[in-house]
């Protein structure tokens, strides 16, 4: 049976034809579109050798009722690779910076989650396969792109998971409100994971018990809490800010 998938948006796009383009095995663009983006695309698609097909907008709907494919769709085969933490964490030259989210349920919060990630350079992304969300299309649009550059990791057991990330000396340090230091008072070894639990919710009791420590996201407005991606960045790019000074 063919393993064949669809992905759309000139983001996810491109970013497939530049780092796996050998997957990618047609580019369906919408004939009407002249712009510098769908250029830019076409060079990938030329640089590559893929089978490109010029098609109108209908035929694109059809292909992705109710998606905003933007003009540009890619045929790709073999699915998304299963990787497991330790085929990240044994190849990389520097200190890990991960993302780890618990109980996001929502495919746009994720995508956007990915996006932060791959903006600061996280490793990968981390959630439980229970109460979470899975790569969906809907996902992998909001990314941009980067649900094909950062490894989105799915395991069975979040607290054991954790538990193994402490063992290879990775601080895991969780988020939450009623935390005593906020993130910038706060000190961290260079390499970490960051915790993240759905807005209202927050982390699950054991994935909280298992953290090495809380930080909270000092709140100076009338609202209490952010968009879970929006924390993510804050985090992420607090903890690379400081990557780069070390």
């Amino acid at each position: 049976m063919s393993s064949a998938r669809l992905i759309f948006g000139f983001h996810a796009v491109t970013a497939k034809l530049r780092h796996d383009p050998d997957a990618v095995k047609e580019v369906l663009l919408d004939g009407g579109r002249h712009d510098k983006r769908a250029q830019d695309l076409l060079k990938h698609v030329e640089l590559q050798g893929v089978k490109l097909t010029l098609a109108d907008g209908k035929r694109l709907d059809a292909m992705l009722p109710g998606a905003r494919h933007q003009g540009v769709v890619a045929r790709v085969e073999g699915g998304r690779k299963a990787l497991h933490l330790d085929d990240v964490l044994d190849t990389l030259e520097e200190p890990p910076l991960l993302l780890i989210l618990d109980g996001i349920t929502d495919p746009r919060n994720l995508g956007a989650c990915l996006r932060v990630a791959d903006g600061a350079g996280a490793h990968a992304v981390i959630a439980p396969k229970d109460r979470a969300v899975g790569l969906t299309d809907v996902a992998a649009k909001t990314a941009s792109g980067a649900a094909e550059t950062v490894p989105y990791i799915m395991v069975t057991n979040l607290a054991r998971t954790l538990r193994e990330l402490q063992e290879r000396d990775i601080q895991v340090i969780g988020t939450a409100g009623e935390a005593e230091q906020d993130i910038y008072q706060a000190s961290w070894p260079v390499a970490t994971a960051w915790v993240l639990g759905a807005e209202g919710e927050g982390m699950r009791r054991l994935t909280r018990e298992t953290c090495d420590q809380l930080v909270k996201i000092p709140m100076f407005g009338s609202v209490e809490s952010l968009n879970v991606s929006v924390a993510a960045g804050v985090c992420l790019f607090e903890a690379r800010r400081r990557l780069i000074r070390a």
